[in-house]
């Protein structure tokens, strides 16, 4: 990159949103391996702040509230920082203004940024038209850097004590037993155009509870709690709900214990596939290549139709939302009992 100073403190730039901090895991540990005496500081918006706390490699967290303001309010701790080198994985303007107001004189982020926040780098790298997952997209930062990344990538999450035992206590107290399968279930996603129907999860939920595959667990935030009520109030079986009751933070420690997650496309579900769990992505207007569960074991299910992946939030073909409401439970529920085969369950006491 024309310049290689010596980098003893490290300024990441990935505020959000769920899915995208997981994608930056395996840069975060090329860059670690590169320069393994910087101290890492990684500015993520407050409500991903738990997740973060507990990606190994990260030295200290620097949060922000929403807002002009929220942002603004950090930047005397950012200058004090001193930093050798900032890197912005957001590719935002106010991400890009933050890289350039950290007084940091080696700024590098992807070429291809967006909203102009490439002007405030000093270093951009290039990125090739090609389809391309965002975890690769961002180890391109890390080898242009000089790190190697001929490896396969790497999700490095800690691993606390403290939250296996409030997992194993949670599924205890709704009378599930640590040792045996369980499937989780996220019904939710931002997009409206990301979600399977309410009755197409109910009748999967209620086949693989029928066909004995193990419970259903329902995930999800506090915000997420209607979605899968609405689901389970059209279900015949039972099922646990857990929406709401656990921290971002504990999601790791959480999903690792499940033997498959169903999913809309979601960032629960990269948090799954970052910890071995497998996955079963129903998706529709957006496209897998490029942001679907990383790694091997995992499926993704979709019905084609002639204008997806249209990464569009309003749904425009004829039949409303057709790549998803095509594929039907059975293909679901199939997709679930091969990727079983693929985990066995975590022994937990």
């Amino acid at each position: 990159m024309g310049m290689n100073p010596p980098v003893h403190r490290l300024l990441l730039i990935k505020p959000s949103s769920l899915g995208d901090i997981v994608h930056t895991l395996p840069t975060l540990n090329a860059l670690k391996t590169r320069f393994p005496h910087a101290a890492v500081t990684w500015l993520v918006k407050r409500q991903w702040a738990e997740l973060v706390e507990r990606v190994e490699g990260v030295d200290q967290i620097c949060s922000v509230d929403g807002g002009l303001s929220g942002w603004l309010a950090q930047v005397p701790q950012l200058r004090a920082g001193h930093f050798d080198l900032v890197i912005d994985l957001q590719g935002l303007f106010r991400s890009g203004v933050m890289a350039w107001l950290s007084g940091c004189a080696w700024r590098v982020g992807l070429a291809n940024a967006r909203e102009g926040s490439p002007f405030f780098y000093t270093h951009r790298v290039a990125v090739p038209p090609v389809a391309m997952h965002a975890v690769d997209r961002y180890l391109l930062v890390a080898a242009a850097l000089g790190a190697d990344t001929s490896d396969p990538p790497q999700f490095r999450f800690q691993q606390r004590e403290e939250d296996r035992q409030e997992v194993v206590a949670l599924l205890k107290k709704h009378g599930l037993n640590p040792h045996k399968a369980w499937i989780a279930m996220n019904v939710s996603a931002r997009w409206v155009t990301k979600r399977w129907p309410a009755e197409h999860f109910a009748h999967t939920a209620d086949r693989l509870s029928q066909d004995g595959l193990g419970p259903v667990v329902f995930i999800g935030g506090v915000l997420e709690r209607e979605d899968a009520g609405h689901v389970m109030s059209q279900m015949h079986s039972k099922a646990v709900d857990l929406t709401g009751q656990t921290t971002v933070g504990l999601l790791p420690s959480l999903l690792q214990k499940a033997v498959a997650l169903v999913t809309n496309d979601s960032g629960p579900m990269h948090i799954a596939a970052a910890v071995g769990t497998p996955v079963v992505a129903l998706f529709g207007p957006t496209d897998p290549v490029r942001t679907g569960p990383y790694g091997h074991g995992h499926t993704v299910l979709t019905h084609d139709v002639p204008c997806r992946p249209c990464l569009s939030r309003h749904c425009h073909y004829t039949i409303p939302l057709a790549c998803l409401s095509g594929v039907n439970a059975d293909r679901v529920v199939r997709a679930v009992r091969e990727s079983m085969q693929k985990k066995p369950v975590v022994s937990t006491t």
